[in-house]
């Protein structure tokens, strides 16, 4: 039997490294304000309940969703398929300018076509934790396609082979 270890004091970029090795989805958050649509990339997204049908979306306190999150109250969830990084880049504030995403409306909310999974979300809380704020919310609606996912992994982008 080994024999127990003390905790290490660690920095945050060990802390990062050490979940980069949480291998995670990617979505695609969005939202409406004033007839303009606003979008985030992002994988710290899980589901909490089943019955109410809840999820969370994890926003730093810093990222322009978490205001338009709290402004409208509502949000889309596009679930990336494995051909859809340059939908990661683009809202993650990388790429090209001129890539324009291609939407479908459902409720009024904007979600990426050909996703592999959409979700409209209803925010029912909003949590702060440490640098973010965690929006948890009931899902309204869902739909999914068979696809593979985009993923995310040791800070590069990852495919199912």
């Amino acid at each position: 039997m080994n024999q127990p270890q003390a905790a290490a004091p660690f920095t945050s970029r060990e802390f990062r490294n050490a979940l980069g090795r949480f291998a995670s989805g990617i979505t695609v958050v969005t939202t409406v304000i004033d007839g303009e649509t606003y979008g985030m990339t992002a994988n710290a997204f899980v589901s909490v309940s089943l019955e109410p049908p809840l999820v969370l979306v994890s926003v730093a306190n810093k990222a322009h969703m978490h205001g338009y999150l709290q402004q409208s109250g509502r949000y889309g969830v596009s679930v990336l398929t494995s051909t859809q990084e340059e939908y990661s880049q683009h809202f993650a504030g990388f790429g090209p300018e001129a890539f324009k995403p291609d939407f479908v409306e459902v409720d009024g909310i904007p979600l990426l076509a050909e996703s592999l999974a959409h979700m409209i979300v209803t925010v029912t809380d909003a949590r702060p934790a440490g640098d973010h704020t965690l929006y948890i919310g009931q899902v309204e609606y869902v739909q999914w396609w068979d696809s593979k996912p985009l993923l995310y992994f040791q800070g590069r982008y990852e495919r199912l082979t």
